[in-house]
């Protein structure tokens, strides 16, 4: 006879995630959840939203309402359309849908993952990749280019996976550039976007493109959240945070954990908000490491550009975030946006916005670019935000198809980037 613990052992056994792999029965289910837009047209409905997303559990909001005027992305759970439909036709809010239900986009991406492999691959950029198969094909870079191309490791996550970052240095004496990617865990083009530039630095034949991947050092961290960006395969697609627990949740925005404003407008100190800044300014081992990185490097290895990606909105951003004061070579960080938003646009057309991080897409404190800038004392200092437009339906499910032209562009962009501070003296001795 079976045992009822036996049984409750195989239903355990089948239910946990397979290592590796991507979670079917575990994993977070967004079946009939709804996608708004709405506006906010008076400092009423600005209360409203203020308040429904102090107190509601089943409205995930893409932002805060801060001000008349503002559009707000909303996702409403199925229990709770109806409910939403009503608040906004009492309150007279103007919204629309647009999208009926998120979980058809997330099983679409799904079919464009690649299974895990730990062997040495070559990446293609028609699919995206789970953590493990990119550390490998970053531990082959080092392999096949051993002359100018090496890993690192500059330290580990909460859950104990290592950091891992790829150098690429062609000539001694090189001014460097940090790219960083994969911060917030639920925005996979910024992994993909890294891995597909860093390639192209590598391998291009491309003269501008090889004039960048030899004067200038590179170096890239594609997934500075590894335990968040693995919990997006295993757990739940739309994951922000690391997975540090808090009480009764889970995880801290690390793009608010870095001692710049820590704990100021724009960030939360409610650990189960979405941009919880944490228990203090480098509370989290993640950005720790990355501002250790930066301590020890800013001389030694002479950085003067740092470049974070992420998505969706775009947008090319520098400091501040947390104020409306100008930094100190605002017209140069403007000129250079001004610049690389050109150089993109013409290669597929698509439109990006550019300013500061405060006056371009909201307030917010205890970002990497702000401390970067400031305290590392790193002058051009930028932010993408990726794909799609702020009013899209795929958000940060971007489709596999569209990883090559969004590297394409943002290559261009870099390009432009780098040729630009270059002529303002940013690199010079």
């Amino acid at each position: 006879m079976v045992s009822i613990l036996s049984v409750l052992l195989a239903l355990i056994v089948i239910l946990l995630p397979i290592e590796g792999d991507v979670a079917v029965e575990t994993a977070a289910r967004y079946d009939n959840y709804r996608l708004y837009r709405v506006d906010l047209a008076s400092d009423d409905h600005v209360q409203l939203f203020q308040q429904l997303e102090a107190k509601s559990d089943s409205c995930t909001f893409y932002g805060h309402a801060r001000q008349p005027g503002q559009q707000l992305t909303i996702m409403v759970s199925a229990s709770k359309v109806a409910d939403f439909e009503d608040l906004l036709t009492l309150h007279s809010v103007s919204g629309h849908v647009l999208e009926r239900n998120v979980q058809q986009l997330i099983d679409r991406e799904a079919t464009t993952v690649k299974p895990v492999t730990t062997d040495p691959v070559e990446l293609g950029w028609e699919h995206y990749y789970q953590l493990e198969t990119i550390y490998a094909w970053m531990d082959s870079l080092a392999s096949r280019f051993p002359e100018f191309v090496s890993t690192l490791e500059i330290g580990y996550s909460y859950e104990g996976r290592p950091i891992k970052g790829v150098k690429l240095s062609r000539r001694p004496d090189n001014k460097a550039i940090v790219v960083e990617g994969g911060i917030h865990a639920r925005e996979w083009i910024s992994p993909a976007t890294a891995t597909f530039l860093l390639h192209e630095l590598i391998t291009s034949e491309d003269p501008s493109v090889q004039e960048l991947g030899t004067a200038y050092d590179w170096y890239f961290f594609p997934i500075v959240n590894p335990d968040g960006y693995r919990f997006t395969f295993t757990g739940d697609r739309l994951w922000r945070k690391n997975r540090k627990p808090y009480g009764l949740c889970r995880g801290v925005d690390l793009n608010r954990n870095f001692d710049s404003n820590w704990g100021g407008i724009g960030s939360s100190d409610d650990p189960c908000s979405y941009d919880f800044s944490g228990s203090g300014p480098f509370s989290e081992p993640e950005s720790v490491a990355v501002a250790n990185f930066i301590r020890a490097n800013v001389g030694a290895a002479r950085i003067r550009t740092y470049i974070a990606l992420h998505s969706y909105s775009q947008l090319l951003m520098f400091p501040y975030g947390h104020t409306a004061e100008k930094v100190s070579n605002y017209d140069h960080l403007q000129t250079i946006t001004v610049k690389a938003i050109e150089a993109l646009t013409a290669v597929n057309g698509t439109v990006f916005r550019g300013g500061s991080k405060y006056e371009t897409i909201y307030p917010s404190s205890g970002g990497s670019i702000d401390w970067a800038y400031q305290t590392g004392g790193i002058p051009v200092s930028l932010t993408f935000e990726l794909r799609g437009p702020p009013d899209s339906t795929d958000m940060f499910i971007l489709p596999a198809e569209q990883i090559l032209p969004v590297g394409r562009e943002t290559l261009a962009a870099f390009v432009a980037i780098v040729h630009e501070a270059a002529r303002l003296g940013y690199y010079d001795s």
